[in-house]
């Protein structure tokens, strides 16, 4: 394992947003969904492209709380820009599960 600085964890801005629209990307190459997640006053609302679709289904996806990079640049997939990183980890079984906060937090804070 590559250690890093601190320095360099705090470049890494990992804030926690609410998915207030999910939907089925219908031109990603692999199964995925376009998020827009609410990042609060300071952020606004940003979209992500996320391969999380084993898991997940859209409509039980609104109203959950996530962690994101916020900081990387856009990143254009398909006809959309992707404005931030949704997080998560691979099961034994290859599929995304969301890094969820496991309590409500004020939209934008950031990780520590």
């Amino acid at each position: 394992m590559q250690q890093i600085e601190w320095n360099d964890f705090f470049k890494v801005e990992l804030r926690v947003g609410k998915v207030i629209r999910a939907e089925v990307f219908e031109q990603a190459r692999k199964p995925a969904y376009i998020l827009h997640v609410d990042f609060g006053e300071s952020l606004g609302v940003k979209k992500s492209s996320a391969q999380i679709t084993a898991l997940y289904l859209p409509e039980n996806l609104v109203g959950k709380l996530v962690v994101a990079v916020v900081n990387f640049p856009a990143k254009q997939i398909g006809p959309i820009q992707s404005e931030c990183l949704v997080t998560g980890f691979h099961n034994a079984a290859g599929e995304v599960a969301l890094c969820v906060p496991d309590m409500d937090v004020p939209l934008g804070t950031r990780l520590l």
